[in-house]
This record gives structure tokens, C-alpha cells and sequence, in this order.
């Protein structure tokens, strides 16, 4: 009943008698018990996904960057990126940057993504398999673009499948899913590690 929503909104409990606003203001938070009013103190304010339309207004703001951006790529809270080049990881590694890629049963392979993303330091980032991947037998698990990277993304992923998988160069194949934070980050990216800073093409060390 007293959930962090971070929206201004009014609900009345019924059969309870309590009058409850959970407007976040300055960290706060109040509600009216028995008719006194209480305030409780916000521990943080959740992080908002950005929506297709707030996607565009980063980009057109110059909080966030997708370079070769397509707007046929945009979800209704993401956007999709492209292959631009796969890295099969054999003994010795093939990188496939046209035509189609043919990954063999029970391979791991990296993808490179054809847009170049710039966040800002308030904006972080979640990458997600396209479920069309996950319904070919493909199995990948991403972590999180923290604020201020740029660069292209490295993806890497696995061929579960008892036969050999194709990949088409320019097929989407995962979603990128931005979100505010709650302020800019106090040393971004490339302040921390930055390792993978300025990457470009699959990079795996």
C-alpha cells in the first residue's frame, strides 16, 4: 500500500478511512491518517524508461546520441540495433561483415552493432535479446551501458541449436532500453574504468 510510485496521483482506501498522496516532492512523501498529516522521507526515485517520443526528445535535447539511427528501429520503449558484423568464436575467430553468417551448433558468437550510442550522464542503458533470436535457440545475457559510454556495442551470444544458425548482416538483433536517472552521475564512464570507451567493431578484450 506504500509503494514508491514517484507520481502525482491521489487514492482513497476504501474501508480503511485513509486519504493517501504520494506526490514526490523534494523526497518527500505525504499521507493523512485519521485526519493529521504525515510525511515520510523518499529513499530514491525510480528510474523512468524513456518511450519511443522520449527517445527522440534526448536525442533532439543532446542527452543521448544513436548514430546511423533509423526511426523504422524504434520500439514503443526502446530501439532495436543492427548487425553490422558477427565474430564466430571458433578456435581460430571468423569475423563476417557481409552477407550471411553461419554460426555452427553449439558455438558462442559476438555481434557488433551498426549504430554508435553516446549516453549522457544521466542516461544508462539495458540491453535486451530480440525474442525472435530467443525463439532460434539463441541464448545471450547483457549487462547495463552505463552513463557516458560511447560507442558501438558488443554482443555476445550463444548458438544452442543441434544445427548450424544464420545470421543476416543488417538483421536487428537486440533492444536497447534507456533510462533517466535520477541525477547525472557524479563521475561518468570514462572516469571509472572506461575500458570499452570509443569502441568500434566486436571487441572482446
Amino acid at each position: 500500500m506504500w509503494e514508491h510510485l514517484g507520481v502525482c496521483r491521489v487514492w482513497e482506501i476504501a474501508n480503511i478511512g485513509i486519504y493517501l498522496d504520494t506526490t514526490a516532492l523534494n523526497g518527500l512523501r505525504k499521507y493523512r491518517r485519521n485526519g493529521k498529516v504525515q510525511f515520510d522521507a523518499l529513499d530514491a526515485f525510480a528510474m523512468a524508461v524513456l518511450p519511443d517520443r522520449g527517445i527522440i526528445q534526448a536525442i533532439e535535447k543532446g542527452r543521448l546520441q544513436i548514430r546511423a539511427f533509423n526511426a523504422s528501429n524504434l520500439t514503443p520503449n526502446g530501439y532495436d540495433l543492427t548487425i553490422a558484423e558477427v565474430v564466430i568464436l571458433l578456435t581460430e575467430p571468423m569475423t563476417v561483415k557481409e552477407g550471411m553468417a553461419l554460426v555452427p551448433p553449439h558455438a558462442r558468437f559476438a555481434v557488433s552493432t551498426v549504430e554508435v550510442v553516446e549516453l549522457g550522464n544521466d542516461i544508462t542503458a539495458q540491453l535486451w535479446l530480440r525474442t525472435t533470436w530467443a525463439r532460434r535457440g539463441v541464448l545471450a545475457s547483457f549487462g547495463k551501458v552505463d552513463a557516458g559510454f560511447r560507442g558501438t556495442l558488443t554482443l555476445a551470444a550463444f548458438n544452442a541449436n543441434p544445427v548450424d544458425l544464420e545470421i543476416p548482416i543488417g538483421e536487428k538483433f537486440a533492444q536497447i532500453v534507456f533510462e533517466d536517472l535520477s541525477g547525472p552521475a557524479e563521475k561518468p564512464y570514462e572516469e571509472r574504468s572506461g575500458h570499452w570507451q570509443d569502441q568500434s567493431g566486436a571487441r572482446l578484450k
